[in-house]
Protein backbone atom coordinates (compact mmCIF):
# COMPACT_ATOMS: atom_id res chain seq x y z
CA UNK A 1 0.00 0.00 0.00
CA UNK A 2 2.82 2.47 0.83
CA UNK A 3 4.10 1.99 -2.49
CA UNK A 4 1.31 2.66 -4.38
CA UNK A 5 0.78 5.80 -2.33
CA UNK A 6 3.77 7.13 -3.41
CA UNK A 7 3.23 6.52 -7.04
CA UNK A 8 -0.15 7.39 -7.50
CA UNK A 9 0.25 11.43 -8.02
CA UNK A 10 -2.77 12.10 -6.70
CA UNK A 11 -1.14 11.95 -3.50
CA UNK A 12 2.54 13.91 -4.84
CA UNK A 13 1.01 17.18 -3.02
CA UNK A 14 -0.75 15.91 0.22
CA UNK A 15 1.75 13.01 0.94
CA UNK A 16 4.23 15.75 2.53
CA UNK A 17 1.04 16.84 4.74
CA UNK A 18 -0.38 13.84 5.66
CA UNK A 19 2.09 10.86 5.11
CA UNK A 20 1.40 7.53 4.57
CA UNK A 21 -0.58 6.75 6.90
CA UNK A 22 -2.70 8.99 7.13
CA UNK A 23 -3.51 9.10 3.29
CA UNK A 24 -3.68 5.39 4.21
CA UNK A 25 -6.20 6.15 6.91
CA UNK A 26 -8.28 7.88 4.24
CA UNK A 27 -8.52 5.66 1.56
CA UNK A 28 -9.83 2.92 3.69
CA UNK A 29 -12.60 5.47 4.90
CA UNK A 30 -15.87 5.68 4.45
CA UNK A 31 -17.78 9.10 4.87
CA UNK A 32 -21.45 10.07 4.40
CA UNK A 33 -22.35 13.44 2.59
CA UNK A 34 -26.08 14.68 3.12
CA UNK A 35 -27.12 17.19 0.94
CA UNK A 36 -24.92 17.91 -1.99
CA UNK A 37 -25.62 21.88 -2.30
CA UNK A 38 -23.60 25.01 -2.02
CA UNK A 39 -21.86 23.39 1.19
CA UNK A 40 -21.95 19.30 0.49
CA UNK A 41 -21.00 19.48 -3.19
CA UNK A 42 -17.69 21.37 -2.06
CA UNK A 43 -17.38 18.89 0.59
CA UNK A 44 -17.28 16.13 -1.60
CA UNK A 45 -14.62 17.59 -4.10
CA UNK A 46 -12.08 18.01 -1.01
CA UNK A 47 -12.51 15.00 0.33
CA UNK A 48 -11.83 13.30 -3.06
CA UNK A 49 -9.32 15.36 -3.64
CA UNK A 50 -7.86 13.93 -0.73
CA UNK A 51 -8.53 10.39 -1.02
CA UNK A 52 -11.53 8.91 0.74
CA UNK A 53 -12.25 5.77 -0.59
CA UNK A 54 -15.68 5.24 0.11
CA UNK A 55 -18.87 8.14 -0.30
CA UNK A 56 -22.52 7.58 0.71
CA UNK A 57 -24.07 10.52 -1.38
CA UNK A 58 -27.13 11.57 -0.25
CA UNK A 59 -29.62 14.26 -2.04
CA UNK A 60 -33.49 14.32 -3.27
CA UNK A 61 -32.65 17.06 -5.32
CA UNK A 62 -31.79 17.44 -9.23
CA UNK A 63 -30.15 20.70 -10.42
CA UNK A 64 -32.18 23.67 -10.73
CA UNK A 65 -31.12 27.11 -12.77
CA UNK A 66 -30.74 28.74 -9.52
CA UNK A 67 -27.63 26.33 -8.51
CA UNK A 68 -25.50 28.07 -10.84
CA UNK A 69 -24.53 30.84 -8.72
CA UNK A 70 -23.28 28.59 -5.86
CA UNK A 71 -23.58 24.98 -6.67
CA UNK A 72 -20.64 22.37 -8.06
CA UNK A 73 -23.14 20.16 -9.63
CA UNK A 74 -24.54 22.81 -11.85
CA UNK A 75 -23.73 23.82 -14.78
CA UNK A 76 -26.48 24.66 -17.69
CA UNK A 77 -25.59 21.09 -19.16
CA UNK A 78 -26.23 19.45 -15.60
CA UNK A 79 -29.72 21.54 -15.28
CA UNK A 80 -32.49 18.52 -14.39
CA UNK A 81 -29.87 15.81 -13.51
CA UNK A 82 -30.05 14.04 -9.92
CA UNK A 83 -26.96 15.71 -7.68
CA UNK A 84 -26.03 12.35 -6.24
CA UNK A 85 -25.43 10.90 -10.07
CA UNK A 86 -23.37 13.90 -10.88
CA UNK A 87 -21.01 14.55 -8.14
CA UNK A 88 -20.57 10.62 -8.16
CA UNK A 89 -19.51 10.76 -11.62
CA UNK A 90 -17.03 14.09 -10.27
CA UNK A 91 -15.63 11.90 -7.42
CA UNK A 92 -14.94 9.14 -9.70
CA UNK A 93 -13.44 11.29 -12.48
CA UNK A 94 -11.02 12.56 -10.27
CA UNK A 95 -10.45 9.15 -8.63
CA UNK A 96 -11.59 6.61 -10.39
CA UNK A 97 -10.43 3.39 -7.49
CA UNK A 98 -13.06 5.36 -5.12
CA UNK A 99 -16.44 3.70 -4.45
CA UNK A 100 -19.60 5.98 -4.32
CA UNK A 101 -22.80 4.71 -3.40
CA UNK A 102 -25.88 6.92 -4.48
CA UNK A 103 -28.87 7.79 -2.59
CA UNK A 104 -31.56 10.18 -4.40
CA UNK A 105 -33.31 10.66 -1.28
CA UNK A 106 -34.90 13.09 1.01
CA UNK A 107 -33.26 12.47 4.70
CA UNK A 108 -35.58 12.01 7.44
CA UNK A 109 -36.60 10.23 11.06
CA UNK A 110 -38.70 7.83 9.10
CA UNK A 111 -35.65 6.41 6.65
CA UNK A 112 -32.95 5.93 9.42
CA UNK A 113 -29.53 4.78 9.10
CA UNK A 114 -30.41 1.32 7.93
CA UNK A 115 -29.15 2.60 4.40
CA UNK A 116 -25.31 3.12 5.49
CA UNK A 117 -22.63 1.06 6.19
CA UNK A 118 -22.51 -0.20 9.75
CA UNK A 119 -18.66 0.64 9.67
CA UNK A 120 -19.12 4.33 8.68
CA UNK A 121 -16.34 6.52 9.62
CA UNK A 122 -18.02 10.45 9.37
CA UNK A 123 -20.92 12.13 8.36
CA UNK A 124 -21.04 15.82 6.91
CA UNK A 125 -24.26 16.87 7.42
CA UNK A 126 -25.01 19.75 4.75
CA UNK A 127 -29.01 19.82 4.54
CA UNK A 128 -31.26 22.53 4.81
CA UNK A 129 -34.02 21.47 6.81
CA UNK A 130 -33.90 22.01 10.63
CA UNK A 131 -36.11 18.71 11.67
CA UNK A 132 -33.55 16.50 9.69
CA UNK A 133 -30.25 17.89 11.19
CA UNK A 134 -31.38 17.17 14.54
CA UNK A 135 -32.18 13.86 13.52
CA UNK A 136 -29.35 13.11 11.98
CA UNK A 137 -27.21 14.55 14.52
CA UNK A 138 -29.09 12.48 17.35
CA UNK A 139 -28.98 9.45 15.11
CA UNK A 140 -25.35 9.67 14.38
CA UNK A 141 -24.67 10.13 18.11
CA UNK A 142 -26.91 6.83 19.35
CA UNK A 143 -24.88 5.25 16.69
CA UNK A 144 -21.42 6.40 17.63
CA UNK A 145 -20.70 7.92 13.99
CA UNK A 146 -18.74 10.97 14.32
CA UNK A 147 -20.60 14.17 12.56
CA UNK A 148 -20.01 17.39 11.48
CA UNK A 149 -22.71 20.14 11.23
CA UNK A 150 -22.58 22.59 8.48
CA UNK A 151 -24.86 26.27 9.75
CA UNK A 152 -26.34 28.42 7.69
CA UNK A 153 -24.46 29.98 4.72
CA UNK A 154 -27.25 31.81 3.35
CA UNK A 155 -27.88 35.42 3.84
CA UNK A 156 -23.94 36.04 3.82
CA UNK A 157 -20.83 38.18 2.55
CA UNK A 158 -18.36 37.07 4.92
CA UNK A 159 -16.38 33.67 3.83
CA UNK A 160 -13.59 34.60 6.47
CA UNK A 161 -16.57 34.48 9.26
CA UNK A 162 -16.45 30.71 9.02
CA UNK A 163 -14.89 28.62 12.36
CA UNK A 164 -15.49 25.19 14.23
CA UNK A 165 -17.45 25.42 16.98
CA UNK A 166 -19.67 23.41 19.61
CA UNK A 167 -23.54 24.70 19.08
CA UNK A 168 -23.70 25.66 22.27
CA UNK A 169 -20.64 28.31 21.32
CA UNK A 170 -22.88 29.72 18.39
CA UNK A 171 -24.92 33.16 17.90
CA UNK A 172 -26.27 35.14 15.01
CA UNK A 173 -27.65 31.71 13.67
CA UNK A 174 -31.39 31.78 13.07
CA UNK A 175 -30.26 27.94 12.12
CA UNK A 176 -28.52 27.50 15.12
CA UNK A 177 -30.73 28.67 17.70
CA UNK A 178 -33.45 26.06 16.38
CA UNK A 179 -31.43 23.35 16.63
CA UNK A 180 -29.81 23.88 20.10
CA UNK A 181 -32.80 23.84 21.91
CA UNK A 182 -33.96 20.65 20.46
CA UNK A 183 -30.58 18.82 20.95
CA UNK A 184 -30.48 19.74 24.60
CA UNK A 185 -33.93 18.24 24.81
CA UNK A 186 -32.54 14.90 22.79
CA UNK A 187 -29.53 15.39 25.68
CA UNK A 188 -26.22 15.74 23.36
CA UNK A 189 -24.44 18.08 25.37
CA UNK A 190 -21.92 18.67 22.44
CA UNK A 191 -21.94 18.80 18.61
CA UNK A 192 -19.26 20.53 16.37
CA UNK A 193 -20.38 22.79 13.78
CA UNK A 194 -19.35 25.24 10.98
CA UNK A 195 -20.60 28.17 11.88
CA UNK A 196 -20.49 32.15 10.78
CA UNK A 197 -20.78 34.87 12.87
CA UNK A 198 -21.53 37.15 10.59
CA UNK A 199 -25.37 38.47 11.09
CA UNK A 200 -27.51 37.85 7.95
CA UNK A 201 -27.83 40.90 6.08
CA UNK A 202 -30.45 40.24 4.17
CA UNK A 203 -33.96 38.78 6.11
CA UNK A 204 -37.17 37.79 3.17
CA UNK A 205 -39.26 34.40 4.15
CA UNK A 206 -39.45 34.11 0.67
CA UNK A 207 -35.83 33.78 -0.43
CA UNK A 208 -32.85 32.70 0.96
CA UNK A 209 -30.02 34.83 -0.73
CA UNK A 210 -26.26 33.55 -1.05
CA UNK A 211 -22.85 33.61 -3.03
CA UNK A 212 -20.82 31.36 -4.49
CA UNK A 213 -17.62 31.98 -2.32
CA UNK A 214 -19.39 31.55 1.35
CA UNK A 215 -21.61 28.44 1.20
CA UNK A 216 -18.29 26.68 -0.75
CA UNK A 217 -16.08 28.04 2.14
CA UNK A 218 -18.14 26.14 4.88
CA UNK A 219 -17.81 22.93 2.85
CA UNK A 220 -14.66 22.99 2.36
CA UNK A 221 -13.90 23.59 6.19
CA UNK A 222 -15.92 20.64 6.85
CA UNK A 223 -14.21 18.35 4.41
CA UNK A 224 -10.90 19.39 6.05
CA UNK A 225 -11.91 18.62 9.70
CA UNK A 226 -13.07 15.13 8.75
CA UNK A 227 -9.70 14.81 6.48
CA UNK A 228 -7.73 15.58 9.92
CA UNK A 229 -9.89 13.76 12.16
CA UNK A 230 -9.04 10.42 10.05
CA UNK A 231 -5.79 10.99 8.80
CA UNK A 232 -4.96 11.67 12.43
CA UNK A 233 -6.46 9.21 14.25
CA UNK A 234 -5.20 7.81 17.30
CA UNK A 235 -3.69 4.58 17.57
CA UNK A 236 -6.30 2.32 19.08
Amino acid sequence: MMEEIISKPIFARSLPLLGTEGINNLIHAKVAIFGLGGVGSYAAEALARSGIGQFELIDKDIVDASNLNRQLCALESTIGQAKVKIIANRIKDINPSVICHEHQIFYSNEIGFDFLPKDLDFIIDAIDDVKAKIDLIVKANQNNIPIISALGAGNKMDPTAFKIVDIYQTYNDPLAKKMRSELRKMGIEKQDVVFSDEKPIFKDANLIASLPFVPSVSGLICASYVIKKIAFQPDD
